[in-house]
């Protein structure tokens, strides 16, 4: 199991959750209730997945394709360590991941 806490925008709130590695962390976010809308079902084609990955944790994800660079551009918000969390597979290594969901997200498919 991967331990994975999430921060709300105004970081008031914590949610701690476990999930099974191989899991998604757009689904599981979903899953636990997470205000992550995930227009596009994974497809990398909008950015409302979007989650603000904390810093000391940032170095153990994969690097950000190329498309997903782009979606990344047009998120509300978006900072250094941003990722969207249709694009990470959770594993062993990134037990005790810590995100933050963004206040405000664009949807790109709707515009």
């Amino acid at each position: 199991m991967v331990r994975v806490t999430f921060i709300s925008a105004d970081g008031e709130h914590r949610q701690e959750v476990e999930a099974a590695a191989g899991s998604v962390l757009l689904e599981v976010a979903q899953a636990a209730g997470q205000p992550l809308e995930g227009t596009c079902e994974g497809q990398m084609a909008c950015s409302t997945c979007h989650v603000i990955v904390d810093r000391d944790d940032f170095d153990k994800l994969t690097g950000a394709s190329e498309a997903e660079e782009d979606m990344l551009d047009l998120a509300a918000a978006a900072t250094r360590t941003s990722r969207l969390s249709c694009q990470i597979v959770l594993d062993d290594g990134l037990d005790g991941l810590t995100v933050r969901i963004p206040g405000q997200f664009y949807n790109m498919q709707g515009m």
